[in-house]
Order: C-alpha cells, then structure tokens, then sequence
C-alpha cells in the first residue's frame, strides 16, 4: 500500500482493504482521485455493476479485492483513500436525516 506521502502522478483509482462489514461480509472502497467518470468507466470495464456505487466510491466485496488492484487500482490504506478524495474535492458525504 501507498502512504499519503509517497509522490502521486496523475489520476489514480484507488482500493483500500476490504475492512468494511455489510451484509455478512467485508468490501473494499474504489474510488478515484481524479473525477466519477474515470471511476465509472474503471468500475464498468472491470464487471462491476452501478448499484455498487454509494456516494463517491464502489462497494467492493472482499472476493474482488485481488481482481481489481489485478486490473489496475492502486491499493492505499482507508484513510488515504478518504484523505485524497478530499484533496480532489471529490468526497460526499452522508446527510443527515
């Protein structure tokens, strides 16, 4: 994994480690740091499909972990993964209801 201060050229998709529960399992977060069209067009070459996108990221689920840094996503720990969403101005947050 990167850390947030290793040097970053160019747009990047990012997956962090599948660490988050739901629905009896864990998922990964992909996301991008450039723009929602890289991620769409990332997410759809790869099978993923659009019901997995939440906000600003894919849900991922732990089996497709390996496959997708296999196609090209650049694994980073969660924290970077929210750090830089935020640098890129790309971070959505929940709402409150």
């Amino acid at each position: 994994m990167t850390s947030a201060g290793d040097r970053h050229n160019g747009p990047v998709i990012l997956i962090d480690p599948p660490n988050a529960p739901g629905h009896g399992r864990l998922w990964s977060h992909l996301a991008s740091d450039a723009s929602y069209d890289e991620l769409h067009v990332f997410a759809r070459t790869i099978g993923i499909p659009a019901r997995g996108f939440d906000r600003d990221h894919y849900d991922v689920p732990a089996d497709r972990y390996g496959a997708v840094v296999a196609a090209g996503a650049t694994p980073v720990t969660s924290r970077e993964l929210v750090a830089r969403l935020i640098a890129a101005g790309l971070r959505r947050r929940k709402t409150l209801r």
